[in-house]
């Protein structure tokens, strides 16, 4: 691995080498930006990946890098997962559990930002509902094929300092649906999965993070509108520009991947487990309402044991599954 990894590192550099071969991966939403990046990094360095994608002809289209990398090391293979259907999600999570084959890493990076308000298929509000719920129940549902030792990164957000989780109203049935608040309730979800998923399974070997990637230029700011991408970074330059501080960074996919990478393969378990994590680093708490110059921060209520106690219960209740501890 190599030294000195921070904000603009690669995933390629985080990797550099380390040997992953007869390590077996599965990495949600690879058909574009972080996610194929992401597998084919993993597969370069020699690790068997199973990508998931909602739609398998649009991912095989996108997907010509990794191919090429699996040609020379390691193994790609898609399923089919869409996040915002828990049948899908179940149909999904039986394949691989009828395969019987383990994991030494599942990277939960697929999901949806700012779009305008709507209900998936089982009635939830759809960031919340494909970014958290469906997560929480394939990695349940595949938490016995990973192997001691194994990890999982769930990707979060620096967005997630937008909101807490709201348990009593997590549809928007009572608040203003607004789609930058339920995009960061949705990423605080993720945190709060991971830190309670972090302690049931760190018994046996098994440790869990959230990462903010950056800002990556994907396609998950397609939904932004006029302006777009840019005029989200127009604003976020200006705040921090009237503060003093210097201005944001647009990361390649290749950097996004970094942390992920990172925090799933070469950091160290206990450094790691149950933390925020953002560019290739650990994230100190920040409940400030300025910017860290250097950093983002974790909100305390998005690391907090009982929140994500509280959390993964309410889960629970709405995929109609429990999970053992």
């Amino acid at each position: 691995m190599a030294a000195n990894l921070g904000r603009t590192s690669t995933a390629d550099e985080v990797l550099e080498g380390i040997d992953l071969q007869g390590k077996r991966a599965l990495v949600t939403g690879v058909t574009a930006g972080i996610g194929g990046e992401t597998a084919r990094v993993l597969v370069a360095h020699g690790a068997d990946v199973v990508g998931t994608a909602r739609d398998l002809g649009k991912a095989e289209r996108k997907l010509g890098p990794v191919r090429e990398a699996a040609a020379r090391r390691g193994s790609f293979e898609l399923a089919e997962l869409d996040l915002a259907s828990l049948a899908s999600v179940r149909a999904c999570a039986d394949r691989l559990t009828a395969d019987g084959r383990p994991f030494d890493l599942v990277i939960a990076n697929a999901g949806v930002m700012a779009i305008p308000f709507g209900l998936t298929e089982d009635g939830f509000e759809i960031q919340f509902g494909t970014n958290h719920l469906g997560h929480f129940l394939l990695v349940n549902r595949i938490a016995p094929l990973m192997r001691p030792g194994a990890r999982l990164v769930m990707l979060s957000s620096s967005g997630h300092r937008g909101g807490d989780v709201d348990l009593d109203d997590p549809n928007f049935e009572r608040t203003p649906y607004n789609q930058w608040l339920a995009y960061a309730r949705s990423k605080t979800a993720n945190m709060l999965f991971a830190v309670e998923f972090d302690r049931r399974h760190a018994p046996r070997g098994i440790r869990a993070s959230g990462v903010h990637p950056g800002r990556v230029d994907t396609e998950l700011f397609r939904h932004l509108g006029e302006g777009g991408l840019d005029g989200l970074v127009a604003t976020i330059d200006k705040g921090l520009v009237e503060r003093g501080l210097p201005p944001s960074i647009t990361k390649t996919p290749a950097q996004g991947a970094a942390t992920s990478v990172w925090a799933g393969v070469a950091a160290p378990a206990d450094l790691v487990g149950g933390r925020f994590c953002e560019d290739c680093g650990v994230s100190p708490v920040n409940d400030s309402t300025e910017r860290l110059p250097d950093m983002a921060g974790v909100r305390s209520y998005a690391i907090d044991p009982a929140n994500a106690r509280a959390l993964w219960a309410k889960s629970e209740e709405w995929v109609g599954e429990s999970f053992a501890t």
